[in-house]
């Protein structure tokens, strides 16, 4: 009998959740044991590292779970996976609606989701961390003689501003470019088609496709949104520090902090990680060409957009609760050590950015930062509060509101936690690894 994709798919899942089952049941029965060397390719971890919704402390979340699945259903979205930080501690990690609408699996909290745009904040996060180490500067140039990339791979730049281009400007989207002829990183056919290259391009491609044209305009002069700036500051921290990008972020930003859970994500549901959630486009989505170039018309979510090379840009996978952990290493608030300086956090946030803060996506006059990600099939918003306060919601599916869309999930996380007047005295952290208790060494 052969099966159909969607049952191949649903087999897939049920497995998946099975290999979970059994690590947690293997614990139970084995205890905990030390954590095996963390490699790259790795993709089961001992169960003592997994929350699950009943980790929770009964009693105070009831109606904030509630409120949270009557929003995910009125916009068609099938679940969401929630993490609040209070004063540094974990008090809730918690999912509502389903992982995979397929398999009918609930949404926990050690679920992955896809965090889009989210992977900026990671990305600026990891060129400070260069900075306090002394490779790099904000004032680095990228590109030409004096540039920190490969002259080799650019050889012909169109125009010659781009040789002003430097680190600054790509974090504060001021590099240069618009999206008025589309998104270089959302466009992988056209460019394969124009550089002569087999579908999908690299991002030495598609950086080299963009060199060839000439600006939108002169570098610092303005600002207009832009993806290719952020993949091209992945290029950055290879560079300078001689390791790929996801290993630099995994060891020198995660790994301190007892996060061994991020990636860059695959493309399509065969390439998701054990644990990561399917994605959910709205019913009137359109499909486009797979991006191998086979013709086969595909969901976006689903090997239509190329969220590998995104990388840096909207390529991160993570879980709510380690989303939250990594932010509180960035917040400047002493509840838990930086790992970058205050005068790194500082810089992020109000010291550099000429045209908004660097790698957050907005602040508002309270000193709350936030962080969101949208793509098809994802949704994601981070805050940091002033008042001590840090929250991560990702959603696996996308609403028409498109990039306006976690601005309205941050709106209703704001009514929910507003009415929040008890919280538990606990810190879930702890749960699942007792040595993150242990203080390591923050830069002054």
């Amino acid at each position: 009998m052969k099966l159909s994709r969607r049952n191949k798919n649903r087999l897939k899942r049920i497995v998946q959740l099975g290999v979970v089952l059994l690590l947690i049941l293997k614990n139970i029965f084995t205890g905990l044991s030390d954590r095996p060397e963390w490699t790259r390719d790795l993709r089961e971890y001992p169960a003592r590292n997994f929350l699950t919704n009943a980790d929770n402390v009964p009693g105070y979340f009831g109606e904030m779970e509630r409120r949270m699945e009557r929003f995910i259903r009125r916009w068609d979205i099938p679940g969401a996976s929630v993490a609040i930080a209070r004063n540094g501690k974990l008090v809730y990690a918690g999912g509502v609606g389903t992982a995979d609408v397929d398999a009918g699996l609930p949404v926990e909290p050690w679920h992955l989701f896809r965090i889009a745009s989210g992977s900026k904040l990671i990305t600026a996060a990891a060129i400070f961390h260069l900075i306090d180490e002394g490779k790099l500067s904000l004032d680095s140039r990228v590109f030409g003689l004096e540039g920190i990339l490969d002259t080799t791979l650019y050889p012909d730049i169109a125009d010659k501003r781009a040789l002003q281009i430097t680190v600054r400007h790509l974090l504060d989207h001021s590099g240069g470019w618009t999206t008025r002829w589309g998104d270089h990183m959302f466009i992988p056919d056209v460019i394969a088609e124009e550089m002569g290259v087999p579908p999908p391009p690299s991002i030495e491609t598609i950086i080299a496709f963009a060199l060839g044209k000439r600006l939108h305009f002169t570098p610092g002069t303005w600002s207009s949104y832009s993806n290719l700036g952020y993949a091209i500051l992945g290029e950055v921290v290879e560079q300078v520090s001689n390791m790929e990008y996801e290993r630099y972020v995994q060891q020198k930003l995660m790994e301190p902090l007892g996060i061994h859970d991020f990636y860059i994500a695959g493309n399509t549901r065969e390439e998701a990680r054990v644990r990561e959630v399917s994605y959910f486009e709205t019913g009137n989505a359109e499909m486009i060409p797979s991006l191998d170039g086979s013709g086969e018309l595909v969901p976006r979510s689903n090997g239509g957009n190329d969220v590998r090379t995104l990388g840096g840009a909207g390529g991160w996978i993570a879980t709510s609760a380690d989303l939250v952990k990594f932010i509180l290493s960035i917040d400047g608030m002493d509840s838990r050590p930086d790992i970058l300086s205050r005068e790194s956090v500082w810089k992020m946030t109000e010291g550099s950015g000429v045209w908004g803060p660097l790698g957050w996506r907005g602040m508002d006059y309270r000193g709350n930062w936030y962080r969101t990600g949208s793509f098809a099939g994802s949704s994601a918003i981070a805050e940091r509060r002033a008042d001590g306060l840090t929250w991560v919601v990702l959603m696996n599916g996308s609403a028409w509101k498109g990039a306006d869309f976690p601005l309205m999930v941050r709106q209703e996380m704001h009514r929910i936690l507003y009415s929040i007047t008890n919280w538990p005295e606990v810190d879930l952290f702890l749960k699942t690894d007792p040595a993150l208790a242990e203080p390591f060494p923050s830069l002054p």
